[in-house]
């Protein structure tokens, strides 16, 4: 058998012993939500959500920061890609603006709005839904995602403030007041092994399929909500 290399041990897959040791240790083996280790585990159930709902992901489209998402499930149905940061400097930004003020935002302008892990950010959390659905056209949907289990992100808490972590009821509650709730789904991912493992810094793959499929509503690691804006009704 194979000797991996000390700095590299952590990175094989799970063996039973370490599966066993991992509730002892007071410190995580990652601090970057295990991006030094692989695809972090709430990056996997936002995949899950985002090719469900890939069929949204067309026409107008607007994600946050970057473009990796509308790339990888809009292909061949975006006609028009917008990249939204807060501040200049983002070469990736195709508009500056501010969600919480609607500063910046077009209005009616959007088929479909990918915002995955930003609301936690935004401390007026309502007001910044209320301008995702001004900016959508009317028919266009929102795909968002929210944490419901995780640590603290060091590097934005520093910069603008980590404020949320979200359950399926307050998801359903927030959006419902805004875009109707006839207008929103809500999905959860996890269980309680991936919420352990996703705080302590493993990676996906270090996880069994079967694992990562578990679901348990009481440990909810990512919530994914889908918020359709109404159809306008002609009088």
């Amino acid at each position: 058998m194979a000797i991996l290399p000390i700095a590299d041990w952590w990175r094989r897959p799970l063996t039973a012993w370490m599966r066993s040791g991992l509730l002892h240790r007071s410190q995580p083996i990652s601090r970057i939500f295990g991006l030094d280790r692989g695809q972090p585990i709430d990056r996997h159930y936002i995949e899950n959500f985002l090719g469900r709902y890939r069929g949204d992901i067309q026409g107008r489209v607007l994600e946050i920061a970057g473009r990796e998402y509308m790339d990888k499930f809009g292909a061949g149905r975006v006609t028009q890609c917008d990249v939204l940061h807060t501040t200049s400097g983002n070469p990736e930004a195709t508009l500056i603006g501010d969600l919480a003020t609607g500063i910046g935002i077009p209005t009616s302008f959007f088929d479909c709005m990918i915002l995955t892990q930003t609301l936690l950010y935004i401390y007026d959390v309502k007001d910044a839904i209320v301008h995702t659905h001004d900016a959508l056209r009317p028919g266009g949907v929102a795909l968002v995602t929210v944490p419901g289990v995780s640590q603290i992100s060091r590097y934005d808490m520093d910069r603008w403030g980590d404020y949320w972590r979200f359950t399926d009821a307050s998801a359903l509650r927030l959006f419902g007041d805004i875009f109707g709730p006839e207008n929103v789904e809500v999905s959860t991912y996890g269980n309680v092994l991936t919420a352990c493992a996703f705080l302590y810094g493993l990676a996906a793959h270090e996880l069994k399929r079967e694992e990562l499929n578990g679901h348990d509503p009481d440990y909810q690691v990512i919530i994914g909500i889908r918020a359709r804006r109404p159809l306008e009704h002609r009088g």
